[in-house]
This record gives structure tokens, sequence and C-alpha cells, in this order.
């Protein structure tokens, strides 16, 4: 019998009908293929008539029209769909052809139409399977976001990303802690990512591809397994102090020698199941990183339950004179249970990040036909551009278009930070992942899948949480050679109390063993960097670099671009005058068949003064960085930019137009373009912007904070005043090209007490926004895949930005808080536990409370900090 498929579960599907009415839908989805059926009766799929061939991999017909086939052992095989296909050559390419002629049946359910070598790591390598979660970084090189299961400390980051980092073909693997995920790129000709995934399975971990679902699915599994220990550590713990309470308040003589025998093998018998189950994790943990000659934190916790529980059953079986099977259960209870509480609180921390994984709705209304009311409900993953979908109040919006009819408003508040609802009209673009509030809408869809808005989002975020910023790798190096101290330390202290006080020794031994906590050393910094950028994302900030954080709080002097950025960047042409033979009419059209490729707002600006007219056929068209256009008209050279460039490129030496001078005098200020041929000026344009709304206030804020800050545009140095002025910027500088602006910003770092931020508009002031300490960008209007900022203002209300730096700051000192305790926590809990003043039972709750404790410190990010 055959499993059911969803629509949106595969890559190829194809339906064959047989005789018995068996409707067969193969799909591939999660490296597995799955076979659907639905009949009206229960019937066993019969074999394929004799003169019909049958399907190599399942036996079920091959239809007439299909044409798939692989070569198996040298031999053309045919397959009835694209599914088998697909599955034979994964096989084959394996190199494990052997499955067709060793098995003795057809498969009968998606585990056993594989081999089990290539059940979840062989189909990783399809293009196909790929497509969902890889993505190209250069020629050859790939990049994929992972989510890993059974990391529990600093030490199995560490382990993972040398163990990976050492394959050849690997080039770069970056694992957060506190997020689970890793960023892996690797060279495709040289290592499949089946081999990766394998190595990291060979070291006792597993590695998905990353998806919201899965996250969840891991993080729930997590918690179900977590909660079974604890419950069964906690019960065992009860049952064994019931037998303990007798020895403790009984005085000598009055528990006689068969009872206490008695009371010691029960508790004996109730704490093996919290050993071998409760505690076993620990066990296989530190066996694993003892067998990969590597020293984790479940190391010296396996030596403490395992010394302890070993001297308790030496002590039943020789009736030593004493047990401490009561001590074993509780430390294992308080231990997990620490755990435990420490995991929903990391969880907690990153489920904001998750949320934005699982905003698409599955299905949407989609017309059959535009105009027309009639409509279907369908997977948005079978949403193409084009499509006009129907959006009800209340409802998600599917994918990133444009309002074709209705009236009504979208909530935008997840992806941009901003509470109030955006009106929304014919012609008003929506973004995939926001709520329509009131009306019904219809969009037509423009962008689907990867590249929504939504999706590129999703990416920078990920880029972030992956990368490990300066702090977070000390610490996790400074928690490696910490256990390496610490069992080097538990080991001279043993030796020392069994001089001392031998009876003791074994106590203070475990004592050392588990009241250090590294773990909190390694939590310390990416608990809070984690809680911050989703805190800054809830605020529209989106922090894609993960040292932007530390890196802003330390800002003290900011530059900002002009157009686009302290402007609105919508400019309107105000103003065209005609110099040379062409009339209004013909320089404006013109200008706008020159800036057609570009994506500048002035560009814009001259397209929309053309107002409709047909364009000139103009060629070889090319961008100067920083100053205009050129390119060919009616067999000449022309062009358009800036009036200094236009006049040095017509070759004829004349002066900038008098008519500049009379605009000024007019006081008709704004930004001036030029338009030139070989023969001189064709024409000049005065285009006007206007200041953002909230840029007066961001600055209010920043003077008041005696924050310097500065202006850099390529715009007249008169418009750039202007926009000072009305602003409150003293140090305003016009006419710069980008390599003029990239000068000065590296002057101002020639000052090592100078942290720079570059505000500007993501793409166009990319080489500048690369100079400074840290870039912002305005990333309401800009092509998100291709913004290179370090963090990026989803909202057009700039004010953000300082609450924004605020809550940097409060992140720095949440950290360096959570630093702080660590090395105090360990450096008095363990001299204190040498001296034989810790009892292990006040070690593991210690242990516990300290990874708790960072994680909470670290919630409080989860509060807006008060600006300042």
């Amino acid at each position: 019998m055959r499993r059911a498929c969803t629509p949106d579960a595969w890559t190829s599907r194809r339906r064959v009908v047989n005789p018995a009415a068996v409707r067969v839908d193969v799909c591939y989805k999660s490296a597995s293929f799955i076979v659907s059926v639905s009949m009206n009766s229960t019937v066993t799929t019969p074999a394929a008539p004799a003169d019909e061939q049958a399907c190599y991999h399942c036996g079920l017909p091959v239809p007439p029209e299909a044409h798939y086939q692989v070569t198996v052992d040298e031999q053309p095989r045919r397959f009835c769909c694209a599914g088998c296909e697909t599955v034979a050559q994964a096989i084959v390419g394996n190199g494990l052809a052997g499955y067709y002629r060793h098995r003795d049946a057809l498969p009968d359910s998606p585990r056993e139409s594989m081999p089990v070598s290539l059940q979840d790591l062989g189909l990783f390598d399809h293009p196909e399977y790929q497509q969902n979660f890889v993505r190209a970084v250069g020629e050859n090189e790939r990049e994929a976001s992972l989510i890993l299961e059974g990391i529990t400390c600093a030490a199995c980051v560490w382990l993972n990303e040398q163990h990976v980092a050492r394959l050849p073909g690997v080039v770069a693997v970056e694992i957060n802690y506190a997020t689970r995920r890793a960023r892996v790129r690797w060279d495709e000709q040289r290592i499949r990512l089946s081999d990766i995934l394998g190595a990291i399975q060979a070291i006792g971990y597993r590695a998905y591809p990353y998806d919201a679902a899965r996250a969840e699915e891991v993080a729930g599994r997590e918690r179900r397994s977590m909660l079974w220990r604890v419950f069964v550590a906690g019960f065992g713990m009860m049952q064994v102090m019931m037998y303990a309470v007798p020895a403790y308040i009984a005085g000598d003589g009055d528990i006689s020698p068969e009872a206490e025998g008695l009371l010691r093998w029960a508790s004996l018998l109730l704490t093996l199941p919290v050993v071998l189950y409760s505690a076993a994790p620990f066990f296989q943990r530190a066996w694993r990183d003892l067998r990969l000659r590597h020293l984790g934190m479940d190391v010296p916790v396996a030596l403490g339950v395992g010394s302890a529980f070993l001297a308790s059953v030496w002590a039943t079986l020789t009736h030593g004179p004493e047990v401490w099977f009561d001590s074993v259960t509780m430390f294992v209870f308080f231990l997990l249970g620490g755990r435990y509480l420490e995991m929903l609180a990391r969880q907690k921390a990153v489920r904001g990040i998750e949320e934005l994984g699982k905003v698409l709705p599955a299905f949407t209304e989609r017309l059959l036909q535009w105009p027309g009311p009639e409509a279907e409900r369908v997977p948005v993953s079978q949403l193409v551009p084009g499509d006009i979908v129907r959006v009800r109040p209340g409802e998600v919006v599917p994918a990133d278009g444009t309002v074709v009819d209705g009236a009504s408003a979208a909530n935008e508040a997840l992806l941009t930070g901003e509470s109030r609802a955006v009106p929304k009209a014919p012609g008003s673009p929506v973004t995939g992942g926001s709520i329509n509030i009131s009306s019904p809408l219809l969009l037509r869809v423009e962008q689907v899948g990867d590249d929504t808005r939504l999706a590129a989002i999703r990416r920078l975020m990920e880029r972030a949480a992956t990368e490990k910023p300066r702090l977070a790798t000390l610490s996790d190096q400074g928690a490696t050679y910490f256990i390496v101290t610490l069992l080097l330390l538990a080991a001279v202290t043993g030796v020392a109390w069994y001089f001392i006080e031998p009876a003791r020794a074994l106590w203070v031994f475990v004592s050392v063993l588990v009241v250090a906590c590294p773990c909190a050393l390694s939590l310390a910094t990416p608990a809070a960097l984690t809680v911050a950028t989703d805190a800054l994302a809830r605020m529209g900030m989106l922090v894609t670099r993960g040292y932007a954080i530390e890196t802003l709080a330390r800002v003290n002097h900011y530059v900002f671009d002009k157009t686009g950025t302290l402007t609105l960047g919508g400019m309107t042409v105000e103003d065209s005058l005609p110099l040379g033979a062409l009339d209004d009419r013909a320089i404006r059209a013109l200008g706008a068949a020159l800036e057609q490729g570009s994506e500048h707002p002035v560009a814009a600006a001259l397209r929309a003064a053309a107002d409709g007219a047909e364009l000139p056929v103009v060629s070889a068209v090319v961008a100067v960085t920083g100053q205009g256009m050129a390119g060919r008209y009616m067999g000449g050279e022309v062009w358009i930019g800036r009036p200094d460039f236009v006049a040095t490129r017509t070759g004829t030496g004349k002066p900038l137009p008098p008519e500049l001078g009379q605009w000024h005098s007019e006081g008709r200020e704004g930004t001036v373009v030029a338009l030139g041929d070989e023969a001189g000026w064709l024409g000049l344009f005065r285009l006007s912007d206007t200041l953002r709304p909230a840029a007066k206030e961001l600055i209010d804020q920043l003077n008041a904070a005696q924050v310097p800050t500065t202006i850099l545009s390529g715009d007249a140095p008169a418009v750039v005043s202007a926009v000072g002025r009305a602003l409150g910027i003293d140090d305003v500088h016009g006419g710069l090209t980008p390599q003029d602006k990239q000068a000065f910003i590296a002057a101002l770092q020639t000052d090592p007490a100078k942290v720079v931020a570059m505000v500007g508009d993501g793409v166009n002031d990319a080489p500048v926004l690369a100079q400074a300490h840290v870039s912002i960008a305005m990333g309401g209007g800009t092509d998100l895949a291709r913004n290179q900022a370090d963090i990026v203002l989803l909202s057009e209300n700039m004010s953000g930005l300082v609450a924004g730096a605020a809550l940097a700051r409060k992140t720095l000192r949440i950290i360096k808080q959570n630093l702080w305790w660590s090395f105090a926590y360990n450096f008095s809990a363990v001299p204190l536990a040498m001296l034989g003043w810790v009892t292990p039972l006040m070690a593991g709750v210690g242990m516990a409370a300290s990874s708790l404790l960072v994680v909470l410190n670290a919630l409080r990010l989860q509060h807006r900090p008060r600006q300042g």
C-alpha cells in the first residue's frame, strides 16, 4: 500500500491509473519518496500487463508517453515517472546499484524504497532538493543553512566546527550555540553536501536543512525527551530519599544491618533508571568526546555521577560504611531541571526569529480568471508571478505584489516594526507576510518564494545568527581551556583529600567536577545577541552581521548620505531648461532614455518627467559611478549627470550655464542635473526632494546626546548646506564622489577613539558603507538581496535608530554582566569546592542555576530600554 502525499510536497509528480482504479502519486520530499494511493476498496497493486513494461524501481506500469530512463548495471531501464527516475539516479550515482540486484520485493514503504545509507543523506545532493535551502555564492561554492540536533554545550559547537572545517572542500562553517543553527559553505567540485552531513552524523550529531517547521519539530523533540528524563530523575529522587531518611535520623543501632542492607538495595534499584536513562546523555556524549579526543562539558559531569554511583554500588556489595544514592539522584534531577529551564528560556529567546519562517499561509485564494469572481484554493508554493489572488480581512498576504482592486490597510509590524496600519489602494505595493486589516484586496503577484522581501529578511537574519562576533569566539575558546583546567584541578584535589581525609575525598572530587560551569561562559554572548537581534527586528532594525550590535553600541560619530537617507528619495523634476537644439519635451525624453537602467532616485525622477513620451533610441549606455550616465544618440555621444561632470565631457570648454545662477538667485534650490552632447549643453533639470519626517527628530536626539553628525553627498554643496541647516547639522560636504566619501570616512578612522557609523541607501553607497565600522541602510525601498549593510532600517521612521543604539548598548552591558557573573561564579565556586565547603548537591544546583541566570538575564533585552 502507498502513503499519502501533500500537494506542495513534491518536486516532480506523475499520476498513473491502473486497472484496479488505483491512483498513484510519486512525490519527492525530505530526501524520501512518498507514494500516495486512493481507492474505493482494498486491493493490491497489480503487476504491469505482459504487453506493457513495468517501472524498474516500483513495478507500476510505465505509461506510453513516459520517457524516463536510467542506465543500471550497463542496461537502460525505464521508469514510470520523474520521481522514480530521480531515486534510481541517486542509487546508481552513489554506487549502490547492487540494491536492484539483491532486493527480493518491490518497495512497500518510503523506508523500504531506498537503501538505508541514502534514506537521510543521498538525495541531499540533488539540485531539485537543494533549491529550497542551498544558494550559490560563487561559480562552484554553495552555502546551506542547517539546524543541528544534539548540541548541548560550547564544546559541542567547537567539535562540530573543527570536524567539518577539516573536510576537504569545506570553505567555512559557523554554528550559533543559542539557536543551534549552522551556516556551511563548500566547493561542490570537491565535496558533496551528503558527505558533510554524513561527517556530522559520524561524530554523534544530526544536521538537517533549516526550515521553521523542522526547527520547531527538533525543539519539541528536545523538550519532550528532556522532560521525561527530568520526570524519571525526580520520581527516583523522591523514592530514594524515602529510603535514605531513616539512615539520617536513626541513632546508632536503631537499624539492623539486614534492614540497612535492604534499604541500600532498594535505593540501588531505584537509582538505576536515573543513571541509565535520565543521565544517559551525559555518559553518551562524554564517551563520544573521549573517543574523539576532545573534552566537553559532559566529561566532568559523567565522571562525577559515574564515580559517585559506582562507589555507592561498591559500598552496597561490600557492606561499606556509606552510600550516596540519594545525592546521585538529587544531583541528576537538579542538573537536568536546570538544563530544562535553560532550554525553555533559550528556545523562547530564539522563537522570535523563527516566527518569520511561519508567517506565510499554506494556502491562498487564486482567481481562475481576471476579471472574474471565480477562485480556487491553492498552495502558496504553486503561485507564480502574474497570478491574481484574493486576500480577505484578517488574512496574511501570501506573496509580494501590487493591489489591483480594493482599498484597505495592512499591518506590517512583523516586517518593519511599524505598528500603525499602512493604507493600501490600487497600485500600492504589498509585502508577503503583512496582514490585511479592513477590506478584501485583489493582488497581482510579483515575487514568490525566495525572491520575496520576507525571504530576503530571513536570509539576512540567518546570516547574522550564524556569524560569530569577537566576544563569542573568545568565550568559546575560554570554555574549552576551562574544562581541561577543571579536570586537572579535580584530580589534584581528589588525591590531596585522599591523604587529608579519605572519607571525604570522593565527594570533594565530585563537587569540584560539577560545580564549575563553562556553559554559562559560552552562553553569555550568544544568548544576549540572539535576544537583541529579535528585539531589534521588532523595532524595524534588521541586523545582518554578527558583529553589528557590538559595534553599534560603541558608535560615537554618525555620517549620513543625503538622497534617500535624510530625504525620502522620491525626487521630482520641478524645472527643465532647454539650452540647445532640442525642445523641453525632447530633453526630457532623452534624459529618461539615458536613465532607463539606473536605480538612483534622480533617475526615477527623470523617467517620470518624460510623462509617457516615446523615448529615443540610445546605445552603449554606461554608468559613471557617482557622476552620471554616458551613451550614444544619433551617432554622437551624450552625457547626463552632475553639471561639472557633463562640462568636462562636452569638450567645448564652455563654463557652467548662467541659468544655474539665475535659479539660485530666485531661491529655487534643488538638485541640478545637466544634459549635454559633443557640441555643448542640451539642457538643465532642477529636482527637489523632501526631508524624511523623522530625520529632524533623529538629529535632535543625537545633538542632545552630543554625538557628532556629518552629511556626505554627491549633490551640489548649496543643496546639501540647505538640508544641513534644516536638520541642524553643521558638518556638511557636497559635490563628493564615492571615492571622496570613502576617503572622508577613512580620515575619521585615523583617530583610534572614533567609531564611525555610515547611514546610506545600501546599494549605491556600498564602498562607503564597507569602509565604516558599522553600516546602516534604509531598507524601505531597497532590494534587500543586494543590501550590503550591517544593519537595515526596515521602517521609514529613522528615529528608531537612536532606540536601536540604546538597545545595543544595553546588550553590551548584559553581555559584560553575564561574563563577569560567569567568571566570578567559577573562580569562587571552584576554590570553595576544593576546600570541601561545597557538597555535590550544592554543586549541581549552582551549576544549573548559573546557566539559567545567564539566559534569564539576556531575556531582559526583550523589554525596550530608555533611549540614551
